[in-house]
């Protein structure tokens, strides 16, 4: 099959630089139709469920995709908002940040999200910056904690571009930043900010994104990345080690997965005498379902239920100002080397077109 070129290049144009944010994803509304979409294509990554493709169709065409949509679609239901998915507004209103920043800090770069599954999807958003002459990319993963089922599938998808596509852009990956000392600090400064208004709990739990247990053995850094950030968090915040704990969310199937679980933890912490706990999520950079529904509101029910008296939630770190800062900063670092700043001459451009359509230059 001919390699295709979305791009319509005409000589002269200049080339342009871009930041690609990139989340996991979101249905595109609250409903079962939309839900079924969405987890069909999430489920059927191979870096999300490593089960044989054959025996994992017939599940999940079968059994997971008629039951759980509805089920799923009443959870976004319960946090959707009049601007729509919690995620997709965290990480729009966090690339504007960002744009802004760059902007105020004199860099000539855009800045983009787009989704690994659902819309914006990768695919529609590399063609678009394709359209610009976007020649330089730095492709920035929303995962702090580097994981194959979330960082390396979205560069699955980039490199699928990259094959169908004759021009492919200059490529960046930013593919961690667990240990970074901005995103620790930014973390430190939101929790300290809560708790300056509510006061200090009995116990923080830090839960992040649960993934099997096998992963960990096969060689994922994921569950050492996720407790390098807990413990240098607890560090920043001079934690002793009975004020905080690390745990595990968001489990799917009868398999093992990465212990201990946030749901049945919080439960015992209760049943232990634990009046208050906290909980943040150093794992997700922008609040949605599985923060805002599974933590802030399944986490408090299982908590109190369980004879603890109060539990607070901290957001994301989203598009405070703080972290909008601090991110920037970070993306400065690895902008370092392709010139940002430097307008493009209108006359060199001419030049350019001129020489072409004098080598027999068409576009």
């Amino acid at each position: 099959m001919p390699l295709s070129d979305p791009t319509g290049y005409q000589h002269g144009t200049p080339a342009q630089t871009a930041i690609l944010l990139v989340n996991l994803g979101t249905p595109d509304a609250p409903t079962a139709p939309a839900l079924k979409r969405y987890l069909r294509e999430f489920l059927s990554d191979p870096r999300v469920v490593e089960i044989p493709k054959p025996v994992w169709w017939l599940i999940l065409n079968g059994i997971i995709l008629p039951v759980r949509a509805a089920k799923s679609a009443a959870k976004y239901a319960s946090v959707w908002t009049p601007r729509g998915s919690p995620l997709q507004i965290g990480t729009a209103d966090l690339t504007a940040a960002v744009q802004a920043e760059l902007t105020a800090r004199g860099h000539l770069v855009q800045v983009h999200y787009a989704m690994r599954y659902g819309n914006p999807s990768l695919p529609a958003k590399l063609d678009e910056l394709a359209r610009q002459n976007v020649n330089r990319v730095l492709l920035v993963p929303l995962y702090p904690q580097y994981c194959a089922a979330t960082t390396a599938s979205t560069l699955d998808a980039v490199t699928a571009w990259f094959r169908r596509n004759r021009r492919v852009p200059e490529l960046r990956v930013l593919n961690h930043f667990h240990d970074v000392p901005s995103y620790i600090d930014a973390l430190a400064h939101k929790i300290q900010a809560h708790w300056q208004q509510h006061g200090r709990p009995d116990k923080l739990v830090l839960s992040f994104h649960g993934m099997p247990a096998r992963t960990l053995k096969l060689g994922d850094p994921y569950h050492c990345e996720c407790h390098k950030t807990a413990r240098l968090l607890a560090q920043r915040l001079q934690l002793a080690e009975t004020d905080w704990q690390v745990t595990f969310q968001s489990r799917f199937g009868r398999q093992e997965w990465l212990q201990p679980y946030t749901e049945p933890t919080l439960r015992a912490l209760a049943q232990s005498g634990v009046e208050r706990v906290d909980v943040a999520c150093p794992g997700f950079t922008v609040d949605c379902l599985e923060t805002l529904e599974e933590i802030a509101m399944e986490g408090k029910e299982a908590f109190l239920t369980s004879g603890g008296k109060t539990f607070h939630y901290i957001d994301c770190l989203n598009a405070d100002s703080h972290w909008a800062q601090a991110f920037t900063g970070l993306l400065e670092t690895q902008l370092q080397g392709w010139d940002t700043r430097t307008a493009p001459d209108p006359d060199a451009l001419a030049r350019s077109r001129e020489r072409a359509r004098a080598l027999g230059a068409t576009m």
